[in-house]
């Protein structure tokens, strides 16, 4: 349940943020960061390490802004989120298994090494997106209108993650047949 919150908020945080800036002072929008910050620390889950670290950035985000009653530690959030993740993809990569291995084990615990160096790349590929999504966001909170980064960072962010989703899904169904129909010949 924490988890849902946590995802709801964050996915809505660049359209509060956007509808809020200018009818609110930056300092007070802190407290949503701080809400967040909190939520993650409290709903750790199986990743205690990874959302604590979140946690922690997003507490000092939400420090700098009711410090400096600014907007800009409020829209690095999306930056921060990139760079975790990022951080933890790319973690996997080196400590293995990787993200993306992990969770295919979980449908099929018995995943072969195809399975494994298929999943080895699309984590790859995720370190490539939050490094391109992470710079565009960097770039739309120094530099692009709040319009723009509330366009970008709670629109066509989410539209390209699900867009990656969902190709990277039809490949799979692709593959998984190819194989199928060669293990037949």
């Amino acid at each position: 349940m924490r988890w849902a919150l946590v995802l709801a908020l964050t996915a809505a945080y660049p359209l509060i943020v956007y509808f809020s800036l200018g009818h609110v002072e930056p300092r007070y929008l802190a407290l949503l960061l701080l809400a967040l910050g909190g939520l993650r620390w409290l709903a750790g889950g199986a990743q205690v390490v990874q959302a604590r670290w979140v946690a922690l950035a997003a507490l000092a985000l939400a420090a700098s802004t009711a410090l400096l009653n600014m907007s800009l530690p409020l829209k690095l959030y999306p930056v921060l989120v990139n760079v975790v993740l990022l951080a933890v993809f790319g973690l996997s990569l080196v400590r293995g298994p990787s993200v993306a291995e992990r969770i295919a084990r979980i449908q099929d615990p018995d995943l072969d090494a195809r399975g494994q160096a298929y999943t080895r790349r699309v984590t790859q590929v995720w370190c490539g997106f939050f490094v391109l999504n992470g710079s565009v966001a960097l770039a739309t909170a120094l530099w692009a209108s709040e319009q723009v980064w509330a366009l970008y960072n709670g629109l066509i962010a989410y539209g390209l993650i699900g867009t990656l989703m969902g190709g990277e899904w039809l490949l799979r169904r692709h593959l998984r047949a190819r194989y199928a129909r060669e293990a037949q010949a």
